[in-house]
């Protein structure tokens, strides 16, 4: 008997039942929950303890052992209350004039992207809360599609789809026929295309450096940018001190010299582009998922 379609139609249950009681939560209360059950995670989930304390090796090794278990266990709190705060995200959107501080500055500088015409390659990684930052642009009023994986439940792929379209973001789902062309009508139409390009996956990718090891990275940003002639822009949304607080911030990049190479070009901008996602985790080390394992595939 195959079991898996009965274990995803209970883990799809499970994740229903779960967003009811949350949502129904104060805001603040949901994201003490969060929090507790992200530390409680940490204390449970031994594999991913003991991935994020590896990363957090690789990537610092000059940390004592005590200051990167402090590290992980925050990263661990800080996704649960992430989590929790999302599920809330109708208390969420009525109270981000007050949670989420965009600056001015960064705001013009994705007017200033987009005006230019040829639309804008939004690259991110999953650093802060990501789903907050592409629902602060999309309830902005700004044209957003996001490009994302699906997941291995159809019912929970929908829920994901509808969550982000109250938010104001079309869904790119990246298997889905058609997912190609889909993103240059997004660009060509002038619309801002969100893509997260920090994770190791089975994607078309480049080996470029990531806390000094060389990590294999999805080349779809640096490919769109090149063959539109789209504006690059990079964004993430900090937390800010351990409550519901948040801060924008915004760069644009400019692609390095072409080398009349598209190979080569498109490794130099997608080595550009993580090394901006490096120094956003530098930020705020707490805040990226360490359990994921960047550096599994190798040249």
């Amino acid at each position: 008997m195959n079991w898996k379609p009965l274990k995803r139609g209970l883990r799809h249950g499970l994740l229903r039942v779960a967003l009811g009681v949350v949502s129904a939560l104060p805001l603040d209360v949901a994201a003490d929950f969060g929090r507790a059950f992200g530390g409680l995670a940490f204390h449970l989930l031994g594999k991913q303890r003991r991935l994020a304390l590896e990363g957090l090796a690789r990537a610092f090794p000059e940390w004592t052992e005590g200051e990167r278990r402090r590290v992980a266990k925050a990263c661990f709190r800080h996704l649960g209350q992430a989590a929790f705060e999302l599920a809330c995200a109708r208390k969420l959107d009525l109270q981000a004039a007050r949670l989420v501080e965009w600056p001015a500055a960064d705001r013009a500088l994705l007017d200033e992207a987009l005006a230019e015409g040829n639309g804008v390659v939004f690259v991110t990684g999953h650093v802060g809360n990501w789903e907050l930052l592409a629902r602060t642009l999309g309830r902005a009023g700004y044209p957003c599609q996001t490009i994302a994986k699906e997941t291995t439940d159809a019912r929970t792929t929908a829920l994901l789809e509808r969550f982000r379209a109250r938010g104001g973001i079309r869904t790119i789902w990246r298997g889905a026929e058609g997912a190609a062309r889909a993103m240059l009508r997004a660009l060509r139409g002038g619309e801002v295309l969100g893509l997260l390009i920090d994770q190791d996956t089975r994607v078309q990718s480049l080996f470029v450096p990531f806390f000094g090891h060389l990590a294999s990275t999805p080349r779809a940003a640096a490919d769109l940018a090149l063959r539109t002639g789209a504006a690059v822009v990079t964004g993430y949304c900090h937390r800010q001190g351990e409550q519901t607080r948040y801060r924008i911030s915004m760069c644009r990049i400019r692609p390095p010299a072409s080398t009349g190479d598209r190979e080569a070009d498109a490794l130099g901008l997608t080595a550009v582009l993580t090394a901006d996602i490096e120094r956003a985790i530098r930020e705020a080390p707490a805040q990226w998922v360490w359990m994921h394992r960047r550096w599994k595939s190798r040249p």
